[in-house]
C-alpha cells in the first residue's frame, strides 16, 4: 500500500529536520533542495526559483553546475 502524503500538521518541525542535517555540508544541503524544489515544481525553473528566493539566473547557474557535476536534473515537464 503506497506511503500516504504528509498533511501540513505532520510536516516535521525545523527541530526535528536539522538534527538529521548535521554533518552534511551546506553545499550538499543547498543542492539537495534546490533539486528537489525543482522537482516539486515539475522541472518549472522560474517558479522553483521564486519559492526558494533566488534569482532565475542564479537557479539556471545552479543547474547547470549540478548538471556537470552528474546530478540527475528535473526537466520541465
Amino acid at each position: 500500500m503506497p506511503a500516504m502524503p504528509q498533511s501540513v500538521s505532520q510536516t516535521p518541525s525545523p527541530h526535528q529536520i536539522v538534527p538529521l542535517l548535521i554533518g552534511l555540508t551546506v553545499e550538499a544541503i543547498e543542492r539537495e533542495l534546490v533539486l528537489q524544489t525543482l522537482a516539486s515544481c515539475h522541472g518549472n525553473r522560474t517558479h522553483a526559483a521564486r519559492l526558494l528566493g533566488l534569482s532565475v539566473r542564479t537557479m539556471r547557474n545552479k543547474i547547470r553546475q549540478y548538471g556537470t557535476d552528474g546530478a540527475d536534473v528535473p526537466r520541465h515537464s
